[in-house]
C-alpha cells in the first residue's frame, strides 16, 4: 500500500484574509450615517410598501431611539407606557437600558399599528403571519427603501442608529446624555459622533 507523502508546512504569511470581491464599507458609503433629510426620505419611500405604515414606523423608531436591529425586531409593546408616552429601551450587546419619551407623532404611528394589528402579538413589528420580523427581512426592507429614495444600494439599518447619534450631537446635546441615550456602555463609543458635529466649526468663516 502506497503511503501519502510528507506534506510541507507554510508558515504564515501574517496576511489577513478577506473575502473575495468584498469591498470595505468606507469604500462602499462615503458616510456610516444618513442625515435627517436622507431619514425622511427613507421613511416617505417606505409608506409605498404592502406594509407601508409598518415599515415607515419601523424606520422612524429606530432612528429615534437609535436602535440596533435585535432591539428592534424584539421590541414588544408592553415596552410602552402608553399614558406618559414612554418607551422602555432594553438595549443588547451589554447596553445600558433607559426610558425614552416617545414624540407626539411617532405615538400616533405606534397607536394606529397597534389598532391595526391583526394578529395580536406581544411583538410591536410582525411578519403576515403574526411572528416578529427576521433580521433578514429589515434588511431587505432598508435596502429597498434606500433604493426607492434614492439613496443608493447600499444603505443599511445600522445607518439608522448612527444618524440618531448625529443628528442628537449636531443639535448640540451633550456627550454624556447622549450616550445614555444611545445606551453605550463605553463613552468612548459616544464620543465620534460629536466628532461628526458641524457645530464647533460653525463660526470659522465669520
Amino acid at each position: 500500500m502506497p503511503t501519502k507523502p510528507n506534506l510541507r508546512l507554510v508558515p504564515p504569511k501574517g496576511e489577513k484574509w478577506k473575502v473575495p470581491g468584498r469591498k470595505s464599507n468606507r469604500a462602499l458609503r462615503t458616510k456610516e450615517y444618513l442625515t435627517p433629510n436622507e431619514v425622511e426620505k427613507l421613511i416617505e419611500a417606505s409608506k409605498c410598501n404592502r406594509h407601508g405604515h409598518r415599515d415607515a414606523t419601523i424606520i422612524l423608531t429606530a432612528y429615534r431611539h437609535g436602535l440596533r436591529v435585535s432591539e428592534l425586531i424584539d421590541l414588544r409593546w408592553d415596552q410602552i407606557d402608553w399614558p406618559k408616552a414612554n418607551l422602555h429601551v432594553r438595549r443588547l450587546k451589554g447596553g445600558v437600558d433607559s426610558v425614552h419619551p416617545i414624540m407626539g407623532d411617532e405615538l400616533r404611528a405606534l397607536r394606529k399599528l397597534h389598532r391595526e394589528q391583526e394578529a395580536k402579538s406581544p411583538f410591536v413589528f410582525v411578519s403576515e403571519r403574526g411572528g416578529p420580523l427576521t433580521r433578514f427581512a429589515v434588511a431587505k426592507m432598508i435596502e429597498k427603501a434606500g433604493k426607492d429614495a434614492g439613496l443608493g444600494d447600499s444603505v443599511h439599518f445600522h445607518q439608522l442608529r448612527h444618524a440618531c447619534g448625529y443628528a442628537l450631537a449636531d443639535a448640540g446635546h451633550d456627550t454624556r446624555r447622549l450616550q445614555s441615550w444611545l445606551g453605550h456602555s463605553d463613552i468612548k463609543h459616544t464620543a465620534k459622533y460629536a466628532e461628526l458635529s458641524a457645530k464647533p466649526f460653525k463660526d470659522f468663516w465669520r
